[in-house]
């Protein structure tokens, strides 16, 4: 009898891409590569994600886009391209509620997803002319709403978002573009997904 050889679908944003970070340094990456070094046979992350996009283009993407009935994993992240735009927070509820569904639908078992909380992008230099305290409140509301979605539909969520905020003290959390996260802050979400996964495989 073969061995079964997991799969893993990405969806996001910029973050899930690990823009401006090599793509080896990209938590997908480091998670499959973390996987394997436990045993376990696992294929390349499917990344279903794009710098920029908000909820609803990745569910547009979603609906138009040929992927697999099912998967062993499922990771989401996404939701800081609504709050840069300034879009409606119900779009940002109402998208990310079917965006649930779909990952849901893609694992078979809500065990087998795992949403990330939001980054908060406004302690970056980025946002130097930016309202941070704004960001910061705005980012929570909608991760609150994640957290809470999360329990409903017994989907594990990880909370990064702590994390990204001790970016303007540690700036080696920080990519060289100064908006994006580093490869050693994939790796912390990477050991939090995989410890997650470890326990439901």
């Amino acid at each position: 009898m073969s061995k079964h050889i997991h799969s893993y679908l990405a969806l996001g944003d910029s973050y899930t891409i690990g823009e401006s970070v090599p793509i080896h340094e990209s938590f997908p990456y480091q998670a499959v590569q973390m996987m394997r070094k436990k045993g376990f046979a696992m294929h390349a992350a499917e990344i279903v994600a794009r710098t920029g996009w908000t909820t609803f283009e990745l569910a547009e993407h979603c609906l138009h886009t040929q992927l697999l009935d099912h998967y062993d994993f499922v990771s989401l992240l996404i939701g800081v391209n609504n709050q840069y735009r300034g879009l409606p927070f119900e779009e940002f509820k109402h998208d990310f509620t079917f965006l649930m569904q779909k990952a849901i639908h893609f694992a078979k078992d809500a065990k087998r997803v795992v949403a990330f909380t939001i980054p908060d992008w406004g302690v970056t230099p980025f946002a130097h002319d930016r309202n941070r305290a704004d960001i910061a409140k705005e980012i929570d509301a909608m991760n609150a709403f994640i957290q809470t979605h999360c329990t409903e539909k017994l989907v594990h969520c990880i909370e990064i978002t702590s994390l990204t905020r001790t970016a303007s003290s540690n700036p080696d959390l920080l990519a060289k573009d100064q908006l994006h996260y580093s490869g050693k802050a994939h790796q912390a979400w990477a050991e939090q997904m995989v410890d997650y996964w470890l326990r439901v495989v």
